[in-house]
């Protein structure tokens, strides 16, 4: 398969646009000097506008793995309680870190529902240093309660360390309104940059509470704001990356966050009329305070097939869409519409899953997805 010609729906990396990618082909810089200094805030300050923030906002050469890993490592002693609110691989993810650091209260949902805010607030009541979401728990297609877990973490007084990888740059994210102390996004998602980069927002409250010692080396938020202050990384950026980032986040800044959100979450919509008209399930089990995601869907397996199926169906196409993490391997497919993804690349995406489908005899008849999908369009 020439990837060139392959369609990337999954929910990242996502497609890069060409200028990013000429962006980053540019000469290399010194990254001490004034060139990449004037790069650095130009970034910062467009980051803070889409996470809506005045706090201190970092780039760190990483995943978003990497800004989990430092938020917790920089505030979690080994004494410290750390309720962790799972209903997906990622929430899972911030739980096996917190362990590394402190001790874990854990909320395990089953993955895919919807998160019980009273176990929640039952848990803090006992006492921990902070509680750790995912916003937008992309394994599962699901979107959580963020602003009303952010009251809770401040009735509590408890630091809210949020993983919004997926929903920052996608979706209406309020890092300042809803009480996050420390907001994590990965490049590759809704911003649509090259993976390899990960951002996130320190409030002053997190600074105060931080350990003194046994800090991170390389993840060290301290050293990061001190070299912030001096417009620089305090360890040596990945210039290129840099490039990239400052290159999709102008991208960014041109449409417009309002209408990147309203062309993301139509684009889930589309999906999932055209999944209701299939007869296909959403995998989501919502209650009042989630929501399907914006930026990515998950759907249910039908009866009898394997998601796998389905997956290998599309990429023979050329359409490579997700399948489930772990646990869900087999019984969920994914498709995402985050970041540069236009309704004609869904369009495309919708058309040949029918087929497939129609070749797996999941559906009689093509045609029904791709009008569903069509009308929603059509509102945009």
């Amino acid at each position: 398969m020439d990837l060139e010609d392959t369609l990337l729906m999954m929910p990242g990396p996502v497609p890069v646009a060409p200028r990013v990618l000429r962006a980053m082909s540019r000469p290399m810089i010194n990254h001490r000097g004034k060139e990449f200094s004037a790069m650095f805030d130009d970034c910062t300050t467009m980051l803070k506008e889409i996470f809506q923030t005045e706090n201190d906002l970092f780039t760190i050469s990483g995943s978003g793995t990497a800004s989990m890993e430092a938020a917790l490592g920089c505030t979690i002693d080994k004494d410290d309680k750390v309720v962790t609110i799972e209903n997906g691989k990622f929430g899972e993810r911030f739980k096996d870190i917190a362990a590394r650091y402190g001790q874990v209260v854990p909320v395990e949902c089953e993955w895919g529902t919807s998160v019980d805010l009273d176990v929640v607030e039952e848990k803090l009541s006992e006492g921990a240093k902070a509680v750790t979401m995912v916003h937008n728990e992309t394994s599962a297609g699901i979107r959580n309660p963020a602003p009303e877990v952010g009251k809770i973490a401040k009735k509590y007084d408890a630091l809210f360390i949020m993983d919004g990888v997926t929903s920052i740059g996608g979706d209406d994210v309020k890092v300042d309104d809803w009480g996050v102390d420390i907001a994590v996004v990965g490049s590759q998602k809704c911003i649509a940059a090259p993976p390899g980069l990960s951002m996130l927002s320190v409030s002053e409250r997190a600074f105060e509470a931080m350990n003194k010692e046994n800090l991170p080396y390389y993840l060290d938020l301290k050293a990061y704001q001190k070299s912030a202050a001096k417009s620089q990384t305090p360890y040596t950026p990945a210039v290129p990356l840099f490039f990239g980032l400052q290159e999709a986040l102008k991208i960014v800044m041109e449409e417009g966050m309002d209408a990147r959100i309203k062309r993301q979450a139509t684009g889930a919509a589309a999906v999932r009329a055209a999944m209701d008209a299939m007869g296909i399930e959403m995998f989501p089990q919502l209650n009042a305070t989630s929501a399907y995601s914006s930026t990515v869907s998950a759907m249910k397996a039908p009866e009898g097939v394997d998601s796998n199926d389905i997956k290998k169906g599309m990429m023979d196409k050329g359409i490579i869409i997700a399948g489930g993490q772990n646990r869900l391997s087999g019984k969920i497919f994914r498709i995402g519409s985050m970041g540069n993804v236009a309704p004609k690349d869904l369009m495309m995406t919708i058309q040949h899953l029918e087929l497939v489908f129609k070749n797996l005899n999941i559906v009689n008849e093509i045609g029904a997805g791709t009008e569903a999908a069509a009308k929603v369009f059509d509102t945009l």
